[in-house]
Order: C-alpha cells, then structure tokens, then sequence
C-alpha cells in the first residue's frame, strides 16, 4: 500500500461516501477502462461475481453448457454451477500453459455433432499470461458463442498489444489480497458493450427498479464494490506498471539464478505478447533434476518460505470430476503434467534481493544435498 491510497480512503471518509457507490466507485471504472482500452467497466465485489454476471449476460442457464480452461482455480467454474449450468473441461497448450486451440477445437466438433453447443466460453489466462486468444476467438466466431476472458491474473498483461481481459466480450479482472494490485477483496467486468454493463451494475444492486419503494423484477445480487475500497484500487492502478515491471525483475532474477539447473524449466512467455509474471512458476522434471516440486516446497516450507503447487486442474476436482475434459492431445494431458511437476515461488512486487536469495539458497541447499547423497551412494 502506499500514500495514494490512503488519500483516496480518507477522502471517502471524509465526504462520507463509505456504501457501495460513490466518485471513487465511478472514478475508479473510468480509469481502468482507459487503462486497458475498453468502452466500459462494472466494479464489483469480486472476479468470481464478475464472472457470474458476464455468464448471466451471455444468457447461461441450467442444463447449458459452457466451455472453461481446466488449469485453473475454481472461481472460474463456480459460477458456471451457479447458473445451473455444465461446465466442459478443456486444457492448456506448452506454449502459454493456457487454453488449448487444439482440445476446445475437438470439444466444439464433438459439440456440433451432438448438437448441443456451448453457451459461452471462459478462457483463464494463468500466472500474468495471456492465453493465444486469436485461434480460440475464430472458432468461436465461428459457431457465435461468446468469449468471457478470465483475466483475474493477467491484468497488465498484453497479447498482441492489446490488454489481457478485452479481447472476448467480456473481461474479467480481481482485486483479491493476492492480485498484482488489490483493494483487499473486489473486482471488475469490463466491455465494449456498455448497455450490458448497465445491466451488470443492475443486477449488483439487488436489481432495484427506480421507485421511491423497494421493486424488484429480476433477481439480483449484492455485488458492487463499496466506495472506500474503489478508492484504494483507483491509489493501486496508479502504480500498476511499476508492479508489473517488479514481478518481471523477480522472474529474471530467479531464472537467472536457477535456470540452468537440470530439469528446472520456467513457465515460457509467449512470444505474441508479454506478461505481468505475476507469479514465478516452473516445472522440476524429477528424472532430470534428482528432486520433485513437492520436495522443494517441503523444503522452503521447512525454512519458513511459503511456495505451492500450480492449481490442481478441475477435471481432477472431486467436485468436477463427472464432468467432460478435453486434453490438448488424445493421449497427452498438459495441464496434468505442470501440477504434477509445477512449482510456484514467492514472487511478491515488494521482494528485495535478500528475499530473494533466501529462496535461491534453500532451494540450492536441497538439490546439492540430493547430489551428496545420491553420490555417495
């Protein structure tokens, strides 16, 4: 956090604009739709409830189907559950770890043969990465089915010059403690379609009809962002591009450093566009490298130092294991492959060099204590 914020949290309070709406609400869609190029912005109580109203505007209901990444977490499938609907598994390509073109061309074959189309598509743009948005777009212009891109962690990003989260026909980025800016919990739906925003930022509010009583015609949703987080996120936007070039520096630095190391390899950048890093992430190959994502992250663990796995991909969630998964080839499941091998280090914006060589040097204390052993042996 830093003094911007805090000016716009006591302006909020000082002018006594604290429920959800007010300037910094309307401020802050302004400056982020300006921000990634789009016509509008809705901001909202979370990714999750941007997503659910994007799905709702695309007119997803029970027994659908919509078309979703399965590397991913699971706000992006929930509200997919929330409309009733059938989510259908699709997984990612090497190139970019995000959605498939050749899984979600198979899944829409098998759909025209069926004769049951998706609904939607969610495309889930992982680890500050935009997805290769161009084939997936064709296809599904091809059959008329909507885009919804998730780009819950790809804020900042760009694919061919333009932002990640306004490619599809709708976007969707979070605000969450986690994100490469937050307002601790919150969200937003962006489009060039500002007549469904309208109905977005409708049905955020309860879906209040304007009467002097309370008339209601729709369900709706308590969803809006409250004035006083807006005003931390509009603080938060002003410092994003040093955020992203900070995560990049992390990235550099830790690929430096351990790149060469046998069966280490880091999540590639694409080369039709450039990521946020938003997260460091890599693969330890244990044939090649002696050790396993899990060793490591029991070995930082045991030093204090916080890494995880990549998501464990939906079709292998007990929740969402009934439902259909596409993988990129007929026998190769990529998505499998990177949780099975994927490691996610510490890769805050705020990390100095010393931060960092904790990590390093842990991480190089493992490996050579395999090495010694396995030597020895």
């Amino acid at each position: 956090m830093g003094d911007q914020e805090q000016a716009y949290v006591r302006e909020a309070f000082a002018t006594n604009w604290i429920a959800p709406l007010g300037p910094h609400v309307e401020a802050f869609e302004r400056e982020l739709a300006a921000y990634a190029g789009c016509e509008g912005a809705a901001a909202l109580s979370s990714g999750t409830a941007a997503i659910h109203l994007a799905l709702r505007l695309a007119g997803v209901g029970p027994g659908d189907d919509v078309f979703v990444s399965s590397l991913t977490f699971v706000a992006s499938v929930n509200p997919i559950l929330y409309q009733g609907a059938n989510p259908v598994l699709i997984d990612s390509d090497e190139e970019s770890w995000n959605m498939s073109a050749n899984a979600l061309k198979r899944a829409f074959e098998d759909a025209v043969r069926n004769g049951r189309l998706p609904k939607a598509v969610v495309v889930v743009n992982l680890y500050g990465q935009s997805a290769d948005m161009d084939p997936i777009l064709t296809l599904c212009g091809r059959y008329g089915v909507p885009v919804i891109e998730d780009a819950a962690e790809s804020l900042g990003a760009t694919y061919k010059g333009r932002k990640s989260g306004t490619l599809g026909d709708y976007g969707i980025y979070s605000f969450n403690g986690n994100k490469i800016i937050t307002t601790s919990g919150g969200g937003m739906l962006v489009s060039n379609d500002t007549a469904a925003l309208e109905r977005a930022r409708h049905w955020a509010t309860q879906a209040r009809e304007p009467a002097a009583h309370y008339e209601h015609t729709q369900i709706g949703y308590n969803y809006r962002l409250s004035n006083v987080l807006a005003g931390v996120g509009r603080g938060q936007l002003e410092v994003l591009d040093d955020r992203v070039e900070a995560r990049r520096a992390v990235f550099a630095r830790y690929e430096r450093e351990l790149g060469g190391l046998d069966g280490f390899r880091f999540m590639p950048e694409a080369p039709y566009g450039r990521s946020t890093r938003w997260l460091t992430t890599l693969t330890v190959d244990p044939a090649e490298a002696g050790v396993t994502a899990g060793d490591l992250i029991a070995a930082l663990g045991e030093a204090n130092i916080e890494a995880r796995p990549v998501w464990k991909p939906m079709h292998r969630q007990p929740l969402l294991q009934v439902y259909r998964y596409y993988p990129h080839e007929e026998r190769d499941s990529v998505s499998d492959r990177l949780f099975e091998q994927g490691l996610c280090l510490p890769s805050g914006s705020s990390m100095t060099e010393r931060d960092q060589d904790r990590v390093i040097e842990c991480l190089f204390a493992r490996i050579k204590g395999w090495r010694y052993r396995h030597e020895s042996a």
